[in-house]
């Protein structure tokens, strides 16, 4: 007999594509919440699975009663989020991931409590309802779960994905997802049915050296800024470096050479007078960028 996919817990969830905003009545849109997806299994007990289908419990023992929210048997889809000041905290949820120790769990749990935010049912009373539309799983959803501290639905608005973006811009949160009306849950695919509007930062760096790969292929751009007559580390960029513009950081760094003032291991520093733009999420409390993209050079500046 084939096990059913509540015993095995082996899927995945649904992924989304990238895209700019937009207004569209066949879509909802919710906040994109700053937190690490999950999975909820919930019956007797409470099992939550990450996207490496990592057992997430132990992690947090807040959470260990959520099966006692729902009315039935359910695989939830969701975020685990820390939030203060009724925003999501990824640093502290950053925190909690980290940690071990059985002792400091206990006391993290109490005073940074992680919340399940579930935004999708998938499997109801030993069925998969993934064929279900969105819209007819939302409804599933609310008449499924009970809200209390340790759990809550996510809220959602039709039609006007431009002025909510914006709204999140404002507050400076995550961005927003888009999930039409009539889509259909498709378990660990990645789908145009659902998309996800970041809002991302641009800034100029001056590039203050290199790290190569073993074929000899720029791995990481360290990046810098200069304030107060002191250069200030912000960490690297690997995603976006085009071809050409790969050469010509090279053969700079090559010409510019200059003794490290940063501690990085492997790395090959030069003068910082090459300045290029960043795209990314936001500065981490360490001071690097976080989700950072490499958009190109400035041809208009050699230095900040």
């Amino acid at each position: 007999m084939e096990k059913d996919i509540f015993d095995t817990k082996n899927i995945a969830p649904m992924l989304l594509q990238e895209c700019p905003p937009f207004n569209n009545k066949d879509y909802i849109f919710e906040l994109k919440l700053d937190g690490i997806r999950c999975l909820a299994y919930l019956d007797k007990n409470t099992s939550l699975r990450n996207k490496r289908d990592k057992e997430l419990i132990d992690i947090y023992p807040e959470l260990k009663d959520l099966h006692k929210q729902v009315k039935n048997k359910c695989i939830l889809d969701g975020e685990l989020v820390v939030m203060r000041n009724c925003e999501p905290d990824f640093f502290s949820l950053q925190k909690r991931a980290l940690l071990s120790d059985k002792f400091k769990i206990k006391l993290a749990s109490k005073k940074l409590p992680v919340q399940f935010v579930a935004y999708d049912i998938i499997y109801l009373k030993n069925e998969l309802i993934c064929e279900k539309t969105l819209i007819e799983r939302k409804m599933i959803l609310k008449n499924t779960v009970k809200e209390n501290k340790n759990i809550s639905l996510s809220r959602y608005i039709d039609e006007f994905g431009v002025p909510f973006f914006e709204l999140a811009k404002k507050k400076n949160l995550e961005g927003i997802v888009a999930k039409r009306k009539d889509s259909i849950y498709q378990i660990g695919k990645r789908s145009y049915n659902w998309l996800k509007i970041k809002v991302m930062h641009d800034d100029d760096f001056l590039i203050c050296g290199i790290v190569l790969k073993e074929n000899g292929e720029i791995k990481d751009i360290l990046l810098c800024k200069m304030n107060n007559g002191i250069f200030k580390y912000y960490g690297s960029v690997s995603l976006g470096i085009g071809k050409t513009e790969s050469g010509i950081i090279k053969k700079y760094v090559k010409n510019n050479k200059k003794s490290p003032f940063f501690n990085k291991s492997n790395a090959i520093f030069c003068e910082p007078k090459l300045v290029c733009t960043v795209k990314y999420m936001e500065i981490t409390k360490k001071g690097s960028l976080r989700q950072s993209i490499f958009k190109g050079l400035k041809d208009d500046k050699l230095w900040l």
